[in-house]
């Protein structure tokens, strides 16, 4: 398991303080020896010991209800600081020349198999943390980043090969798309019988891996409604490998990608076999034998502070500005590069929370196409529960969803959008189904929907509460006292800046702090982002443009590209193994879906 992950680090969504403190269930123990042999004790009598708190694992515990299995949790012990050390020097970076229009070239068969491109991306949670720490800007944390994985007071300082990151790419660009395909994904489903490949309504989405870990273990019949497209994590793991291989003429497998994220559960995500190169990959590529994940590694927010501290820099201590144009070499395509590193907004706003916006986009799109329409918000039981309808002008509802954090939440809106189970008479033979798939497909297909959940058109569904700024890989309160005590004196103040455990208010302020700097983004930008409002339609137009242009780049079916699937998993926690250990399984898996392991 990853150093820095512990049983304290699981309140991903539930603090574990709160709902996990039954103790192992245990017998009275008999006394060694008794005075009277034939005496009976009464029950009464028997003082219980005050037993500990059970010791929940990451295997048990990391997205509920055994969602987790024990290969899957190697699976996330293997992507860690460690792994980014070990492969930059295990690797030599595979040198780019400039050609006459200064883009990065190679030229195709000079390339060494064992040399390397190494490329990263970057949240927008984790440099909201970041800037929340250091008492910095949100620019200001992408500069300090962009020193350490590029520049060369940063990786480039040390290790057998100098070696670093050639490009550091925003998940925000690729989010965008993922915003514009949500938004199309939706308008098919109302304007269509829900046949096909589209999900049912409504559609929930699906770029949280710890609430899809939790759908397909214990809740198989919500996947029909999960949304088909991948997250801005796995979009941008497909970008960055499918463009890099068709310009370089080099085998996807010689592109390492890193992303740093803000939750644990991205790991999850980049171990999954539907995001690997095999889903969008020619059929006479190498591939198509030994297939090759989209995103590599997974490091959090705080992972990223252990890899600088391995190599015994300071984030605090680089440049915070930008790199000079030696460091940086363009993107080889320039329509690419321009899309890649565009200056537009970032879309972070209140309205639109700290999750992406897929819900807030959608409904402006749909707003911009009603003219005069407005946006009715009403909040549920709490802040994590709000439901939005957008009114016609006439005061009609044109469009209903909702948005559900954290996994309290979440349950009741799976009790919503639970199959009533079909009726049968008492003794009546039940339906023969050949597997647990057409299990699912019959009851999808004959059971009524209940509760009022399924009027909704979209909802948003996050397992964090609070959203992805609290995703469990973020700085934590207690580590940003450590590492600038002084920048937090002055607004958490309420226990001394020396105690161990921060209070709910403290923590509450704390990620107050976290979602200011993420709401910054374009504020602070220093005057580099468009000054002239784009509509949200003229945006999508231009994403969908820039889409098709990858699709043909690339030469591969857009629909290749972006989408993916899910299947029910079947956990293994609990449960007797039958294979020889979790060791060899996880050997075996992660040989299967590739990354270099």
């Amino acid at each position: 398991m990853s150093a820095i992950l512990s049983a304290d680090d699981l309140n991903d969504f539930i603090s574990p303080g709160v709902a996990c403190i039954k103790p192992v269930e245990t017998l009275p123990q008999k006394e060694s020896q008794s005075e009277n042999p034939y005496e009976v004790t009464k029950e009464d009598k028997v003082q219980p010991e005050n037993l500990p708190p059970a010791q929940i694992s990451l295997t048990d515990c990391l997205a509920c209800s055994g969602c987790v299995t024990s290969a899957e949790a190697v699976l996330i012990s293997l992507q860690s600081h460690t792994e980014v050390l070990n492969t930059l020097e295990s690797y030599p970076e595979l040198p780019l020349s400039l050609g006459s229009d200064q883009r990065a070239t190679q030229n195709v068969g000079t390339a060494d198999s064992d040399s390397r491109i190494f490329v990263a991306s970057v949240s927008p949670q984790v440099r909201a943390s970041l800037a929340a720490t250091y008492g910095i800007t949100e620019r200001e944390a992408k500069y300090m980043i962009d020193q350490f994985l590029i520049g060369p007071h940063g990786l480039r300082a040390g290790g057998k090969h100098r070696n670093g990151f050639t490009w550091v790419v925003d998940t925000n660009i690729m989010r965008e798309a993922v915003l514009a395909l949500t938004a199309d994904e939706v308008t098919s489903s109302l304007s269509s019988n829900e046949t096909g490949s589209l999900p049912k309504r409504p559609i929930l989405s699906s770029a949280c891996p710890g609430w899809i870990c939790y759908a397909e273990k214990t809740h198989p019949f919500i996947l029909p409604h999960l949304s088909r497209l991948k997250s801005p994590q796995a979009l941008t793991g497909t970008f960055l490998k499918s463009a890099l291989s068709k310009a370089f003429g080099v085998s996807p497998s010689q592109i390492w990608h890193l992303a740093i994220m803000p939750c644990f559960d991205k790991k999850l995500e980049a171990s999954r076999e539907e995001l690997t190169d095999i889903a969008w990959a020619s059929a006479s590529a190498e591939s198509q034998t030994t297939p090759v994940r989209d995103v590599d590694c997974v490091i959090t927010t705080r992972e990223l502070l252990t890899l600088a501290s391995a190599r015994g820099l300071s984030l605090p201590s680089l440049p915070l500005k930008a790199l000079p144009a030696s460091c940086s070499a363009p993107f080889p395509d320039q329509a690419l590069d321009s899309f890649l590193f565009s200056k537009s907004s970032s879309g972070q706003t209140v309205e639109s929370g700290t999750s992406g916006g897929y819900l807030h986009h959608v409904l402006k799109i749909f707003q911009a196409r009603n003219p005069g329409s407005k946006i009715v918000t009403q909040r549920g039981r709490n802040a994590d529960v709000v439901e939005y309808v957008l009114m016609s002008s006439g005061d009609e509802p044109l469009l209903k969803t909702a948005r559900y954090y954290g996994f309290r939440n979440i349950q009741n809106l799976v009790r919503k959008l639970k199959p009533a189970r079909v009726s049968r008479l008492p003794g009546a033979k039940p339906p023969a189904v050949s597997s647990s798939a057409s299990r699912r497909q019959a009851m999808s297909r004959n059971a009524t929907p209940a509760g009022p959940g399924t009027d909704y058109a979209y909802v948003e569904v996050m397992a964090c509460p609070g959203g992805c700024t609290n995703g469990g890989g973020q700085i934590r309160i207690e580590d940003a006292r450590e590492a600038t005590p002084s920048t937090l004196k002055e607004t958490l103040t309420e226990a001394p800046v020396a105690a161990s455990k921060a209070t709910p208010h403290e923590q509450r302020a704390w990620l107050a702090r976290v979602d200011e700097a993420y709401y910054s983004a374009d504020s602070d930008s220093e005057g580099s982002v468009a000054t002239e409002p784009v509509s949200v339609l003229s945006r999508d137009t231009e994403i969908h443009e820039f889409l098709k242009y990858w699709s043909q780049k690339v030469d591969t079916p857009l629909s290749q590209l972006v989408y993916t699937s899910y299947r029910e998993v079947e956990s293994d926690v609990g449960k007797t193994q039958n294979a020889p250990n979790d060791t060899a399984r996880v050997v075996e898996l992660a040989g299967k879906i590739g990354g270099g392991w």
